[in-house]
């Protein structure tokens, strides 16, 4: 069995057009092999410079006046950036304000609103847990019932599939544009033309695919979406998620939590409720303004490097990995898509042993992910990551998995 040699991994490294941006990233230079970025990204170096300036310059210094200097507005600046930079999207139709579960919820109770009268809302069972369970709770509010789609967990929802589930009583429906589990890359235009030919709204989940898989959102008629930044976009542990709504629908968009960030008027205090014009709408509270500062250094990143380019790294380190595993490590299952135009980037490999595995790695500063059933998941952030760190990582895989094989 020929296995990759260092050599040919150097090969690799040597010939990134972006490997240099790798020494941008805070650890890159450690020995940890870090294979989770597509769970939680590396902080940018630039970051800690910002976040100390921030203190000392704008929270420091300026105090309130940050308010009407910068901060009041920066959800929809950095929700503008993230859709030039990232989605495919034209401005005010992005923004940035709570966690990914609470945009989840006034995005679904939006979609509800928009097709009173029908009576489903169609979710693959596959999907993240989150959408799920939002989904559910929906349904219980507004008096909807689930129609679940069956999949496979090493794939995603096809048009066939989604076509059979949709029908004149379907609200809308919810889907990942990229599974959590499996890294399938789903057909974001096919899928939404089928869902608006039944007359319903789609909803897209990109939580695992902004910043790694370019989009066309406006292009692809999209309707809903909503996504994390703290995956590829590099925000931080709890950085704010973001939500994209077409700017055919904002006139009409409800959402359920109606704070006084969202208000046409936020300072007026009046004794009713009256939503801003546009994307703002879907703002509640107080943004969440540090939460922003690192995801502005990533965005700016990736605006250099551009998207497409993003993609060409992540799909030669997903197939470096497919490649390696299928030499190294014969006796586990891919449980990703073997075509590039499907995956997305991440790869998941299974095997019985996977959770022990997992565990032991982390004990020896090899970090991937672990998700049923005996999932090893490889998160490879095109950004962060080096062809030489996959090899070491899928080396240790092997030694593990040697040691704990009978």
């Amino acid at each position: 069995m020929l296995l990759t040699t260092l050599g040919d991994v150097t090969d690799l490294d040597a010939q990134d057009p972006l490997a240099a941006y790798r020494d941008r990233f805070v650890g890159t230079g450690s020995g940890l092999v870090y294979l989770d970025g597509n769970s939680l990204g590396r902080p940018l170096q630039a970051t800690a410079q910002r976040l100390a300036t921030f203190v000392e310059d704008e929270w420091g210094g300026r105090l309130i006046r940050g308010w009407d200097e910068s901060w009041f507005l920066l959800p929809e600046v950095v929700g503008d950036e993230i859709g030039r930079i990232c989605l495919g999207a034209a401005a005010s139709q992005t923004v940035v304000g709570d966690s990914t579960t609470v945009l989840l919820y006034k995005a679904m109770r939006a979609a509800a609103a928009l097709r009173p009268g029908r009576t489903e809302i169609v979710v693959d069972r596959d999907n993240f847990p989150t959408d799920r369970y939002v989904a559910d709770g929906v349904a219980r509010e507004c008096g909807l019932t689930l129609r679940w789609i069956d999949v496979d967990t090493s794939a995603g929802v096809t048009a066939d599939q989604l076509s059979e589930a949709v029908c004149e009583q379907t609200a809308f429906v919810v889907l990942s544009h990229v599974a959590y589990r499996s890294a399938w890359l789903a057909d974001v235009p096919a899928l939404t033309a089928i869902a608006h030919d039944a007359g319903a709204l789609v909803l897209w989940d990109l939580s695992h695919s902004v910043g790694s898989v370019p989009m066309s959102l406006d292009a692809w008629d999209v309707d809903l979406a909503v996504g994390c930044t703290y995956k590829y976009l590099n925000g931080g542990p709890g950085a704010p998620a973001f939500v994209y709504a077409a700017a055919r629908l904002l006139d009409d968009l409800v959402q359920p939590v109606q704070g006084w960030m969202g208000a046409h008027d936020p300072f007026l205090m009046g004794p009713t409720y009256a939503p801003a014009k546009g994307i703002r709408r879907m703002l509640s509270g107080t943004p969440p303004v540090v939460g922003m500062l690192a995801l502005q250094d990533m965005l700016a990143l990736i605006d250099e490097v551009g998207m497409d380019a993003v993609r060409a790294k992540s799909t030669g380190l997903t197939e470096h990995a497919i490649t390696t595993t299928a030499e190294l490590l014969p006796d586990t299952t891919l449980a990703s898509p073997r075509d590039a135009e499907r995956r997305g980037g991440h790869v998941t490999l299974n095997h019985p042993l996977m959770r022990e595995v997992t565990e032991e790695l982390w004990r020896r500063d090899v970090i991937p992910d672990y998700r049923d059933p005996h999932g090893l998941r490889l998160g490879l952030s095109p950004l962060s990551t080096s062809y030489a760190e996959v090899e070491r990582g899928l080396h240790a895989v092997r030694e593990v998995l040697d040691s704990l094989t009978p």
